[in-house]
């Protein structure tokens, strides 16, 4: 116990000094490259990052090298790992950065986009995001997971939503609620996209 605490306390400290160090830099720095450098800073091995996170090492490998952008469960699952709020770090870049990385971020993913319509902060609870999937897609591969709740609003198309061993479908107006440290995944099953409405309640 007295070794996890003291885990607990480096981790806090050197998540802050990267914290300080990323407010006082002005070099654009990707979401990957900040994960890797918090882990790193934080001694923690891949091994350890993947089994204290329960995403497979490949998939954490492919964020920080920047192959995949992280959809929201993720970037909330990582935050609170970290003890940051990594959506903070993001509203200290440009918006002409946050436009660049909008951008790249639905050619590298190609069926998932997300933007975050409440304002990040550290004390904040309550997390609303506009989500677009593309047509006929499905996150093959991963299932995602993070403290709190989850509800889901369907603006616009269908959605096809699996949590743990049960699966619903959503149509325009349709709505969801759910524990989301329950496994889920989402999935655009019509040749329509779909556009939803998230609002994530993070303890």
């Amino acid at each position: 116990m007295l070794e996890y605490w003291h885990r607990e306390v480096h981790m806090r400290n050197a998540s802050q000094e990267i914290k300080e160090k990323h407010m006082t830099n002005n070099t654009e720095e990707s979401f990957g490259e900040r994960i890797r450098r918090l882990r790193e800073a934080n001694g923690v091995s891949m091994e350890a990052f993947s089994h204290d996170t329960g995403y497979p090492e490949e998939f954490l490998k492919d964020i920080e090298d920047g192959k995949i952008a992280p959809p929201v469960a993720v970037v909330l699952q990582l935050s609170r790992f970290f003890n940051v709020d990594m959506e903070q770090f993001q509203g200290t870049r440009s918006k002409k950065a946050a436009r660049k990385r909008t951008t790249s971020h639905k050619k590298r993913v190609a069926s998932y986009a997300y933007e975050s319509l409440t304002k990040p902060g550290e004390k904040k609870h309550l997390r609303a995001y506009r989500v677009t999937i593309d047509p006929e897609t499905e996150h093959k591969g991963v299932e995602y997971h993070h403290d709190g709740e989850e509800f889901i609003y369907v603006l616009e198309g269908d959605l096809k939503i699996q949590i743990g061993q049960n699966t619903s479908t959503l149509k325009n107006g349709g709505c969801i609620n759910f524990d989301s440290s329950i496994s889920h995944k989402l999935s655009n099953p019509t040749g329509e996209k779909a556009e939803l409405l998230v609002v994530i309640y993070v303890p």
